[in-house]
């Protein structure tokens, strides 16, 4: 008997409860080796001899006014290079996920998307952690566009 894992469109709605963040688009992308998210402001902090860091995401493409405040321990610095081939070093959280079934923790990097089509990429550490595949050619398999009424915080 062969197991099932769950199909994923190259745009999926994912939510980021740990964050606050009930849904917000993502670009699936295989390119992509660690997910990043979105993030205008980034404010390392200590708080009992551990980093943390306090950052705003937008969570809705095309809307500023929409705005999560976020605070989450900083797992490491690592530096990313981005599809243009520019590198720079950002700062890397865990967050739990929740995407069909999966339920869990990933890790992502957090950098300015503002001139981006979406706000956070799915990359591929996070999608064979929870044992995803991928079709280029469909989108939202785990679900439609969410409501205003069920997306109060994202």
């Amino acid at each position: 008997m062969t197991e099932r894992h769950p199909m994923l469109g190259w745009r999926e709605w994912v939510a980021l409860p740990d964050l606050g963040i009930g849904r917000i688009k993502a670009k699936v992308d295989t390119g992509a080796r660690t997910s990043c998210l979105h993030a205008f402001y980034v404010e390392p902090f200590t708080r009992d001899q551990r980093e943390f860091v306090r950052f705003g995401v937008h969570p809705r493409q095309g809307n500023s006014d929409t705005v999560v405040h976020c605070e989450a321990a900083v797992l490491d610095q690592r530096p990313v290079t981005d599809s243009g081939g520019h590198t720079e070093t950002r700062i890397v959280i865990q967050s739990r996920l929740r995407l069909f079934d999966f339920d869990g923790d990933i890790e992502l990097t957090l950098t300015n998307r503002d001139s981006m089509k979406f706000r956070m990429l799915l990359g591929r550490t996070a999608m064979a952690a929870a044992g995803f595949h991928v079709n280029p050619a469909a989108s939202y398999l785990a679900g439609p566009n969410p409501t205003a009424s069920e997306n109060t915080n994202a």
